[in-house]
């Protein structure tokens, strides 16, 4: 007798993919948005509008995690750390749709335990909901009543130690513009491939097939889209027309002020986009120590067209070859804390830790050194991170700058960029900048 036949499963819900996705992330210490990409391959969502609420629910849901915490530390009986992980999810889930969505109160809870039961926590739905129906009859978010660094960390989802750095490196009004930037979700921006159009010539060219576009504030090539969806089904996409790149990142290719058909050396390129953005008008060796992000930069460079200017090679920045050679220009975008990142990787502000900084920076030390030596006489040497901390950018500079006289400071003839002294910096905020810094450096001889 055969086996009778299951009944096929039926689809999951976006808040179902979500639970999943938010529960491996915590699971395995993954990048949300690797995470987020590989579940909604697998699953597919038809409506595209699901992908969506997936991508708020699990962006929205990371970004205020301390916040929605300490909410529902206030109604359960029980440590959050001691609920598993789909279950804590879920229960994130629902308290970020009842305290920053538009969702009623009762589908907010409805729906999410109906999302705990899809994915198999049948038996963990009572708890769920008793817990989001307490959680939905306070009159506000709750927050702590201890000092106000506790107060501004649990109501921006930021920890206190990053907090008190922000507040002593930036001062109180712009730690708090920081820290409430890294709560907005960021724009869509890109960066015209000048070796194929420009960025009046693409920008008529998506505005005549309906695609809603603007150029960037400072930036002299990008694009910031409105609503563009899927970027990897929009026009010029498949014709290497434009590549995806925040606007603070293409100002460290505009800074470094390249001269035309410049030999490059970037020491680590991963994952490509200043590597790309060179080749546009340099011939570019990109370098990284992780031999399996080469194929990332070579497809994408193959996409662009810039496969004949670009070549690839799996080295560490720290310990270059002697017979690599000079370069009229060694470009350095060092490892770094990220810090500058949190808009669009929100799980780095928990995982980061104070004493990191420490061996971050003992890192780049070493990559300077060995970058320095591959500078022609007369090159230059652009050094770059993504990150907001003083300790990484300029203090890690003036500190190269102290033990190599050979090299000089040097701003490029480029105006209306936001530079300190000789060096550029963005820092998150109304702006619309992720944090970058970077510095241009001479070789005198």
């Amino acid at each position: 007798m055969s086996a009778a036949k299951k009944a096929p499963k039926r689809p999951l819900t976006a808040r179902a993919l979500a639970i999943q996705v938010m529960a491996r992330v915590a699971a395995t210490d993954a990048y949300l948005n690797v995470v987020l990409d590989s579940v909604l391959d697998e699953f597919q969502p038809k409506d595209p509008r699901d992908a969506g609420l997936v991508t708020e629910l699990c962006y929205g849901a990371t970004r205020r995690l301390l916040t929605l915490d300490h909410a529902l530390s206030t109604v359960a009986d029980r440590k959050l750390d001691s609920i598993e992980d789909k279950v804590l999810a879920a229960l994130r889930l629902g308290a970020y749709q009842l305290f920053f969505m538009r969702v009623p109160k009762h589908a907010a809870v409805g729906e999410t335990v109906d999302a705990l039961k899809a994915v198999g926590l049948e038996r963990a739905a009572g708890f769920v909901n008793a817990i989001l129906r307490k959680l939905s009859a306070l009159p506000e978010l709750p927050l702590p009543a201890g000092d106000e660094v506790q107060r501004l960390a649990v109501r921006e989802s930021h920890p206190e130690w990053l907090v008190r750095r922000w507040q002593h490196q930036f001062g109180p009004e712009r730690a708090a513009a920081m820290l409430k930037a890294d709560n907005e979700p960021p724009n869509v921006v890109i960066r015209a491939n000048t070796s194929k159009t420009s960025r009046d010539g693409l920008l008529a060219q998506l505005t005549e097939v309906g695609i809603a576009a603007r150029p960037t504030a400072v930036s002299p090539v990008g694009l910031v889209l409105e609503n563009p969806g899927r970027v990897e089904d929009l026009f010029g996409y498949a014709e290497g027309l434009w590549q995806v790149q925040d606007e603070a990142a293409q100002l460290v290719g505009v800074y470094a002020q390249l001269p035309v058909g410049a030999k490059v050396l970037d020491a680590c390129a991963a994952p490509g986009g200043k590597a790309c953005h060179t080749a546009e008008t340099n011939v570019v060796l990109a370098l990284d120590v992780h031999a399996n992000k080469l194929p990332k930069i070579e497809s994408e460079a193959r996409r662009l067209g810039l496969a004949e200017r670009l070549t690839t090679r799996a080295l560490d920045a720290s310990t270059l070859p002697d017979d690599l050679g000079e370069f009229d220009v060694v470009m350095v975008d060092a490892p770094c804390s990220g810090l500058g990142t949190l808009r669009r990787h929100p799980e780095l502000r928990y995982r980061r830790q104070e004493k990191d900084f420490a061996g971050l920076a003992s890192l780049q030390r070493q990559i300077l050194e060995a970058c320095q030596r591959h500078v022609a006489p007369g090159g230059l040497l652009v050094y770059a991170v993504c990150t907001t901390d003083t300790t990484e950018g300029p203090d890690q500079v003036e500190l190269f700058l102290r033990s190599h006289p050979d090299f000089t400071a040097e701003p490029p003839r480029v105006k209306g960029l936001p530079l300190v002294q000789a060096y550029l910096r963005t820092l998150p905020g109304p702006e619309g900048f992720d944090g970058f810094f970077a510095a241009r450096l001479r070789k005198l001889y």
